[in-house]
């Protein structure tokens, strides 16, 4: 939790719902509808990587929350996480990754980093999170 406190990019409200999402999976990992991969440095949380199955889909899954520590950005944790889940999501037969942010600008890096792992923008919904803050939609079509 202290990683995504510390993440700039997170409101506090977000920061709570991030704490009830890791509730849930520690409490049932099985039947949560939630996979966490956590990246640790030397005993440190370095990264969080939290995905799922989007409801009501076929082979739809959903990236809900990655966060890298500061120091430890562009150092390859986050690339690492997002393979990570994509590994086990083909292995799940998904077919298709979606990424859902904010078009802010402290959103700016996180996209480009998106961008560089082969999520393309598909969608923009103006002003969905608060005036001036669209949501983006990212996806990625996996083969396996």
């Amino acid at each position: 939790m202290q990683l995504l406190r510390n993440t700039p990019e997170f409101k506090p409200s977000e920061v709570t719902v991030a704490e009830e999402v890791i509730e849930s999976y520690l409490d049932n990992p099985e039947g949560s509808g939630y996979y966490i991969f956590v990246a640790v440095i030397a005993s440190s949380i370095a990264g969080y990587l939290c995905y799922g199955p989007t409801p009501l889909t076929e082979n739809t899954w959903d990236i809900y929350w990655i966060a890298v520590s500061a120091e430890k950005r562009g150092s390859g944790i986050g690339s690492a996480l997002i393979k990570a889940a994509e590994k086990e999501i083909r292995h799940a037969k998904g077919r298709l990754v979606i990424i859902e942010t904010s078009s802010t600008p402290a959103y700016e890096e996180t996209i480009r980093f998106y961008l560089g792992c082969g999520y393309e923008m598909i969608a923009r919904i103006p002003d969905f999170y608060s005036a001036g803050d669209d949501k983006l939609v990212l996806q990625k079509r996996l083969s396996y």
